[in-house]
């Protein structure tokens, strides 16, 4: 009984720690270069089409206890810069919802962003981009489907029965900025390579993060720095390798890949299909393989952590399942549209 009771408190213990976390650290995607406001408010409108909207849900952790649940849905668009040949203002709006073990810990976010893409009139087809972001933060979770040890007596649990704890106030409110700068361009005599690099902060005002309202707990500024590259291989194939660095406090995330595409084309410049498949590496902590479909404007990617850190014990090395949908499409015709990056659009 007394062994129970361990593994009970234990487990209790792990999800307050976790979800603890969960307030201090920002809600990450696998499939990472689908969630461009987040990453890099610069790399907002970089790619070759003139809008994009999509969604991007993730379950995780349903081995070990109530699935964390996230939810995105964003949209970008591109417009010309009149009397400019080549800039482009983007403008985007990115909102998620994520929803976290038993007492539903819940972050609802909204970030606007604008991002303007500055042409270098090289032989590159060079852009350099500055971008912002804005965003509305609210934090809450659900007093009544917390537990204690209170209510638990004679070996059965009451809810009724007084748990004499005074709780925090179940929901904050915080505002946030961010800001980046990228760089992208291409290379090679036939102009198959296309390459991105930038570097992002978020929090610059560190908000409080506390449900006491404690001034000393405050959320930890970020800085991202992100690195992609593209290349058409002959024939069909192409490789795409993608890399993100997030820093925040004393957390720290890498994570990388390559994926290699099998197009159809439907003329030397448009694809009608697209397979594309490979993996990335979360240092030390998953393994995820990946897959994306592609057919004319729509594009479906899935993803699977297999968990490799310390908590694959109880995890059984089951981490969490990414899917995507997007959609990108063209609202008037440009000479310049390729010259923008291609990764997946």
């Amino acid at each position: 009984m007394k062994r129970k009771k361990f593994r009970i408190a234990f487990l209790m213990l792990s999800l307050i720690l976790v979800s603890c976390a969960a307030m201090a650290q920002d809600i990450h995607f696998s499939q990472f270069y689908e969630a461009s406001i987040l990453r890099n408010p610069a790399l907002t409108g970089i790619f070759s089409d003139d809008y994009k909207v999509g969604v991007i849900y993730k379950s995780q952790w349903s081995s070990i206890s109530k699935p964390y649940q996230t939810a995105l849905v964003s949209g970008e668009v591109r417009i010309p810069v009149k009397g400019e040949a080549s800039d482009f203002v983007s403008v985007g709006l990115l909102a998620y919802y994520d929803k976290a073990g038993t007492i539903e810990l819940q972050t609802i976010g909204a970030y606007p962003a604008i991002n303007y893409n500055k042409s270098l009139h090289d032989a590159s087809n060079s852009f350099l981009s500055v971008g912002f972001t804005g965003g509305y933060l609210q934090r809450s979770y659900d007093p009544s489907k917390a537990t204690f040890n209170n209510q638990y007596q004679n070996g059965g649990f009451n809810a009724s029965n007084p748990t004499g704890e005074q709780l925090p106030s179940p929901k904050i409110n915080q505002w946030d900025v961010g800001a980046g700068i990228s760089f992208n361009s291409t290379a090679g005599e036939a102009k198959n390579i296309n390459y991105i690099v930038g570097v992002a902060g978020y929090h610059f005002t560190k908000p409080k993060s506390s449900l006491y309202n404690n001034e000393l707990i405050r959320l930890e500024m970020k800085w991202n720095g992100n690195a992609a590259v593209s290349v058409k291989l002959d024939g069909p194939f192409s490789v795409s390798m993608q890399a993100n660095y997030a820093q925040q406090g004393t957390y720290r995330e890498i994570i990388a890949g390559a994926i290699l595409g099998w197009n159809l084309m439907r003329d030397e410049k448009e694809k009608l299909f697209s397979l594309n498949a490979g993996g990335f590496y979360r240092v030390g902590d998953a393994i995820i393989p990946m897959l994306r479909l592609e057919y004319k404007d729509f594009a479906v990617g899935l993803t699977y952590d297999v968990n490799i850190s310390k908590l694959k014990a109880a995890s059984s090395a089951r981490g969490g399942l990414e899917l995507t949908l997007f959609k990108t499409g063209i609202l008037h015709q440009s000479e310049n549209r390729n010259a923008c990056p291609q990764f997946f659009d």
